[in-house]
């Protein structure tokens, strides 16, 4: 509700106090010294003249009054209270670990029409799911031989999207580490104290390098209660093609998603893979948006100005009729 208010209301009762206290004063105002004139020169004095004596003694108190005021309301702390709706808040931390491998750069999607590499296909479907999660805490893992935190946890989907399609294959080498990639990113949540913490993992190869067994860091995942779900890129997989070089291992990759609490997911193609991110962000609870905020603005500062202003006209009204 927009409105004006006051911060400290009960100051307003002292607006009355100098009324209240001339009212109690036990003093009786003395008479003013004066010079007795005739009633003949009395007679001809002007009315202008006395209306100049009583305009003389009402400006003081009415000058006194506003000084008085103005501190008062001061103290009030009047403020103008307007209410600004809830962001979009989750309590969800997202981390995507995607595959940097030399396999990506091979030319089997299309995208628009057009004929597009693997990592192509992935920056643009992967960039959008990013940016689609206002409210999220999203990170980016890369991994290929190597991996690599691209993007610290950030509300900033914006700047993590552009992260994404500054993404090239050989910044972590060329081979599949999906046990580093995946520990890498389970690593980035192990602090979080979100509700939700979710790892997408994409890949379209198999295991072929690092040390760490992604079944070991999914059962860690499992632990720490960070669900995992799994994307298997490719035409091909290894249990149809065993002799490509360039197939998904998705059996692999469905026992990861079974550990980790997910699932697993399979994108033969550009459409498929939009399916599948759009399907695992319903898969989440929705957003939710967070209390309204009321921002206040203060004006304590008119009255002070006011009251301050009185207060030089009192003092340099004083010095000028001494």
């Amino acid at each position: 509700m927009n409105g004006i208010e006051f911060a400290n209301p009960i100051a307003l009762i002292l607006l009355p106090l100098p009324l209240i206290l001339r009212a109690v004063s036990k003093h009786e105002p003395q008479p003013a010294a004066g010079i007795m004139l005739p009633l003949s020169v009395r007679d001809k004095l002007s009315p202008m003249t006395v209306a100049a004596k009583n305009n003389r003694y009402s400006w003081p108190i009415i000058t006194a009054f506003l000084a008085w005021t103005g501190i008062v309301l001061g103290f009030s702390g009047p403020r103008i209270a307007n209410t600004v709706a809830g962001m979009p808040v989750s309590g969800r931390d997202l981390v995507l670990s995607i595959d940097l491998s030399g396999s990506m750069t091979k030319r089997d999607f299309d995208l628009d029409g057009v004929s597009v590499t693997r990592l192509e296909l992935v920056k643009k479907v992967a960039s959008e799911l990013v940016q689609r999660r206002e409210g999220d805490r999203v990170g980016l893992v890369i991994f290929a031989e190597k991996a690599l935190a691209a993007a610290p946890m950030s509300f900033d989907t914006s700047a993590i999207a552009r992260t994404l399609n500054e993404m090239e294959v050989g910044l972590v080498g060329r081979s599949t580490a999906i046990g580093e990639g995946l520990g890498l990113a389970l690593k980035r949540l192990s602090h979080s104290q979100a509700q939700t913490r979710i790892v997408i993992l994409l890949s379209d190869g198999a295991n072929n390098a690092g040390s760490s067994d992604p079944l070991a860091v999914a059962e860690l995942a499992r632990r720490l209660g960070v669900r995992i779900f799994t994307i298997g890129l490719g035409v091909e997989d290894t249990s149809s093609h065993p002799e490509s070089r360039d197939a998904v291992d998705f059996v692999a990759l469905q026992k990861v998603a079974e550990i980790g609490g997910g699932v697993a997911f399979r994108a033969r193609s550009g459409a498929e893979l939009d399916q599948v991110m759009r399907t695992i962000e319903a898969m989440i609870e929705s957003a939710a948006l967070a209390p309204p905020s009321l921002i206040y603005t203060d004006l304590w500062n008119y009255p002070a100005i006011i009251s301050l202003l009185a207060c030089c006209y009192i003092v340099v009204r004083s010095r000028s009729m001494r």
